[in-house]
Formats: structure tokens, sequence, C-alpha cells
């Protein structure tokens, strides 16, 4: 952006000052030229006079001494020619023999044409400028002057005003390159500094903030409405957080003294409990695990998960045999499918809690005395955790919205629930680098998919 604006500014102000650089030069070269050519003029006129009363009288001595004196004194040549065009007082550097462009001038002159003052050249294309004017005595022309002039000072001249004006426009294009770098940082600071609040809120500095006094006043209303944004955010994310952070302390105390009373329980309890006291076990630290990570939420405003390897198989038939009671209640069958043993690197607590909102999911919309399927397999370079169920089912469009927050389906408005389970499970996976995949399934009902990366290794 930077760089445009730099464009819009820099490239109309060199333009500007370009064209008048050069208008101003070709000023000046006209103005020395006009000067050289009046000067000229100047010295036609004077020897005019002079050849007259030369040629009148027939004798070229006077005009002859005058001629060389004025030749040594200004290094200008000066010829005069009878009415037969022939030399007849030249200085010590005239020649008889004139140039092409010369000639003409006197045959003009001879004709009684005056003079005209030459078209205005740039200095690199200016040559030895001559100009002849006839000499008349009573209105007859008896002879013609021509002055042929040194440019090289006027061609010096013009060169020195065009290097001043030169040096003028590079000052003023480089003044107006640093104006402009000065005037697009003014503009654009605001919104660099607002980039790097929005940058620092994405790292989870919530207290970022923008200066709202620097920039121009339109960017200036853009930094206070974007601050009063992120005070917003920031109550929302704090009072968030101490929901969370109350609500996982609070659930510490009652699970921890429920596990207690487990332990107590089991030792009243005959060998044949043994297994299900292991399995209520296993919940209760299932459960510590979520809070723990509800709390690191809270406190941190990020989910440290922890990584290792595990069975997904394992994990699925864990969560199915949880789950089997629940769903027995109504009369459907938890089914295991899949490959025995599915290896993978990823946080297991992430992992359950997914698969549970899922598979909470499908028996609240299964028909009593259904099936329900679940199972892990491996699929190319992807890990995959699948529930299927014989529910009613969604089209492709709902499906594809299943996993939004509080969405439902109008055929499920009367099943209690709020419409968070999948997208609570979308949300998870996606702090592993997983996903959710919600697709009709053959023969009917939904087939929900828990989408893993396929890693061996932490």
């Amino acid at each position: 952006m930077r760089r445009r604006l730099v464009i819009v500014f820099l490239v109309p102000l060199v333009a500007i000052l370009v064209a008048l650089g050069g208008a101003a030069g070709w000023s000046a070269a006209r103005s020395v030229q006009q000067s050289f050519y009046t000067q000229q003029l100047g010295d036609l006129g004077y020897f005019i006079t002079s050849a007259r009363q030369a040629l009148r009288s027939g004798s070229a001595a006077v005009i002859d001494a005058e001629v060389v004196r004025f030749e040594e004194v200004y290094g200008i040549e000066v010829t005069v020619f009878d009415l037969g065009g022939a030399p007849w007082a030249a200085g010590e550097h005239g020649s008889t023999v004139l140039a092409e462009e010369d000639a003409e001038r006197v045959r003009l002159a001879l004709s009684g044409r005056r003079a005209e003052q030459p078209a205005a050249v740039f200095p690199w294309t200016v040559a030895d400028a001559a100009l002849a004017e006839p000499v008349f005595d009573d209105g007859d022309v008896i002879g013609a002057v021509l002055v042929a002039g040194d440019v090289d000072a006027p061609r010096a001249a013009i060169v020195q005003q065009l290097l001043i004006i030169s040096a003028i426009a590079l000052v003023l294009i480089a003044l107006g390159v640093l104006l402009v770098f000065r005037l697009a940082r003014w503009v654009l600071s605001p919104v660099r500094r607002l980039d790097e609040a929005m940058v620092a809120i994405e790292r989870g500095e919530m207290d970022a903030r923008v200066p709202e006094d620097a920039g121009p006043p339109e960017l200036r209303r853009m930094a206070q409405v974007f601050n009063g944004m992120a005070d917003e955010i920031e109550r929302v994310m704090t009072r968030q957080q101490e929901f969370a952070l109350n609500a996982s302390h609070e659930l510490r105390n009652p699970l921890n003294a429920l596990l207690l009373r487990v332990e107590h329980l089991a030792t009243g309890l005959g060998r044949e409990w043994r297994d299900d006291v292991e399995e209520t076990r296993e919940e209760g630290r299932r459960m510590t695990r979520i809070l723990e990570t509800l709390l690191g939420l809270a406190r941190g405003g990020r989910v440290d998960t922890t990584i290792s390897a595990v069975d997904l198989a394992t994990l699925s038939a864990r969560r199915l045999e949880a789950w089997r009671d629940v769903a027995g209640q109504r009369g459907i069958a938890l089914r295991s499918a899949g490959d025995p043993s599915v290896m993978s690197v990823t946080d297991r607590t992430v992992v359950e809690s997914a698969l549970d909102a899922v598979i909470d999911n499908a028996v609240k919309f299964s028909p009593d005395g259904a099936w329900i399927g679940i199972g892990a397999h491996r699929e190319g370079d992807v890990c995959r955790i699948t529930v299927r169920d014989h529910g009613p089912g969604l089209s492709a469009e709902q499906a594809a919205a299943a996993t939004d927050r509080f969405w439902r389906s109008a055929e499920s408005a009367d099943t209690p629930g709020s419409g968070l389970g999948l997208a609570i499970a979308s949300d998870l996976l996606a702090t592993v680098g997983g996903e959710v995949a919600v697709a009709a399934a053959d023969g009917g009902g939904l087939e929900v998919v828990l989408l893993l990366p396929d890693r061996t290794t932490p």
C-alpha cells in the first residue's frame, strides 16, 4: 500500500516539475538566442552605414580597417559585397568562397530582402549563425553586408542556464520525494499501528490498543472504533475466562469427592465389581483431564495440548463401552467396527471429548431399538473414527451446516438439545489439526467421521 501511495503522489509531482523545468529551459534558451541575434542586427546596422559611404566613394580603405579591427576585438567576421555579389571588403579571416547557405543569404540581400532572425535551435544543434542585410542608396541596392558571429558564447550561456534549471529541478524533485515519503508515512502510520495491534490481539495480548491522536482525521476515527471494538472483545473474553475458571474450579471439588467415595465403596464390593469400579475410575480421571484442560484455557487463553501416541481403535472401544449403558436404556445397540489397531500421535483428551460429543448426538437422534457403529481405521495418510447411526439423517445442504453452532434441522426441533455437539467436536479437533466430516449414510442415517492426520511420531 505504501508503494502505491508513493507512486500516486510522486509520479504527478515529478511530471509537473519536469514539465515546468523543460518550459523554463526552453524559455531561457530562447532568451539567450534572442539577445545574440539582436546584437547581430545591431552590428549589421552599424556596418551598413559605413558600407554605404564606402560604396558611394568607391574606396574600401576606411571600411577595411573597421572590419579588421572589429574582428580582432569581437571575433565576428564582417564581409561587404558589391552589387555583383563579389566580396568588396573583408577581415583577415574572411573567405571569398561562401558556404551555400551564406551565399543564398547574400543573394537574397542583394535582391533587396531584409535579414530574418533564424529559428530557435537547441544548443547541441546550433551552428555558426550569419545574417545578411542589403545596402540601400536612395532606394536602390548597391551592395550587402554579411555578419557571421561565433555561437560558442551563446551556446555556453544556454548550457549554463539549462544546468542551473536542471539542478533546481533535481533539488525540487528530491524535496518532493522526501515530502511524499513523509506524507505516506504520516498517512499510513495509523494503519501500520492498527495492523500491529491486530497481530498482538491474535497472539493473545488483549490489552493492545492504537493511539487515537495520529494520522488523518478519517484514520483517527477508525482507530477509535478499533479501540472500542478491542475493549468489547477483551470484556467478553474476560467474562468467558472468568466463567470457565469458576466453573472448572467449582467442579473439581465435587469430582474429587466423588472419586473418594468410589474408592471407599470399592473396598466393600466383591471381586465381581472390579471391572465396573475400574471403569468408574477411568471416567473420573478423564473428567479430571477435561477440567485441567478447561482450567488451562481459562488461565492462559489457549489450550495446551498433550501429544502422545494413542491407539484410536482402543480409544473408540472404550468410549463405546462407556456409552453402552446409556444407549441400552433406549434399546440402542453399540457395535464395534473398523481395524483392531490404529496408532496415531494426538491429544487423547481432545479426541475423547470430540468422540463423546458425536456419540451423544448419534444416541440422541437414533430411534429406539436401532444400532450405532463405532470404529477406527486408517485411510491413506488420514486416521478416521467413524460413528454411523440409523437416525433420520440429513440432506447434503443440512450436512454441510451441521457443524455450525446452534444449528438444528427443522425435523429435530422437538428433540432436546442446543445444536452445539458437532460444533464442539469440530472446534476440538481443529486444535490438533483434525476436522469433522458429516454426510448422509448409505441406507439411511448419518455418518460422522473424525479425521485426524496420520502422525506416527510426536
